[in-house]
């Protein structure tokens, strides 16, 4: 069985963290035993996002600009994909009976994809509303609120069209290998005279995680998050967690659902299990451990 695991920022950072990296070692020992049998599959693909490392590197190349040369955002993707990827990797070799091995991921997107012209990827630290309002007048930077837990910079997130690795990360599995890649949701990459080339961009880990599990056939793809299900109408006097969707019923509450957190989960588990025919669940480590969470099934 083919399985692939789509890690949250919660397993990584916590509210009121610095995101040191003692912190996310510590966040990661709690986090990833709970993954227990999930870990112990045939062929075991482990991806993760980087919203707020991204957003620290960009702060750091920021203030350092008049010593050190900034990078692209582009290069800044690939830092902390290898970054998290090294994390991940080290705590995974304690927990696993197998090599490990991180894959540092290009994604292959659109040019002319229109997220270019309309931000909505959230990266880096939250924000005051009186924050915000500054950066957006002294940087320029777009800032939305982020599901009622502050305000971020948005980056543009066009959608995942090819995993250009595919071919070395299903060669780690057919050896036993455990993959963590897609890091991050990949390095962003457009063809340009018959080369791939970075471009600035965030790619949801998400919706890159889906792809990259249709791609290599997976039965299953497991969301983790730092909300235990899906909820109808969340925070509202009617909330409700829901225990399985339908691919249709899923697709159906995206309008309600947050478009910063838990809609780019429900949608990219949509489009696995419609791809596939597989079964896509949306939970967080602690309710994973009491076989908690939502699926989506066809």
């Amino acid at each position: 069985m083919t399985l692939v695991i789509a890690l949250g920022g919660n397993a990584l950072m916590r509210e009121n963290e610095r995101g040191t990296a003692a912190e996310q070692l510590a966040n990661l020992r709690r986090a990833l035993p709970e993954l227990g049998p999930l870990l112990e599959e045939s062929r075991v693909v482990v991806t993760h996002g980087n919203g707020p490392q991204v957003g620290n590197e960009l702060l750091r190349q920021e203030r350092a600009a008049d010593e050190a040369p900034p990078l692209p955002l582009w290069l800044a993707v690939a830092q902390t994909q290898a970054e998290i990827g090294a994390l991940i990797a080290a705590e995974l070799r304690g927990l696993v009976d197998r090599p490990v091995a991180c894959v540092v991921t290009h994604v292959r997107v659109d040019e002319d994809d229109p997220a270019f012209d309309e931000p909505t990827k959230p990266i880096g630290p939250f924000y005051s509303q009186a924050e915000a309002e500054e950066l957006e007048r002294d940087r320029g930077w777009k800032i939305v609120a982020d599901a009622g837990r502050g305000y971020r910079r948005v980056v543009p997130s066009p959608q995942p069209r090819e995993i250009v690795e595919l071919d070395p990360i299903r060669t780690l599995l057919d050896a036993g290998t455990l993959a963590i890649a897609c890091g991050g949701g990949g390095i962003p990459v457009v063809t340009r005279d018959g080369q791939l080339r970075g471009i600035d961009a965030v790619i949801d880990k998400d919706r890159a995680s889906a792809l990259l599990a249709a791609a290599l056939g997976a039965e299953r793809i497991v969301f983790l998050t730092a909300a235990d299900a899906v909820y109808r109408d969340f925070g509202g006097p009617a909330e409700a967690a829901i225990d399985v969707l339908s691919a249709d019923d899923a697709e159906a509450l995206l309008p309600e659902l947050p478009e910063g957190s838990m809609r780019p989960k429900v949608e990219a588990g949509v489009a696995f299990v419609r791809v596939t025919g597989g079964e896509a669940l949306i939970t967080s480590p602690v309710a994973l451990a009491e076989h908690g969470g939502t699926r989506i099934t066809r």
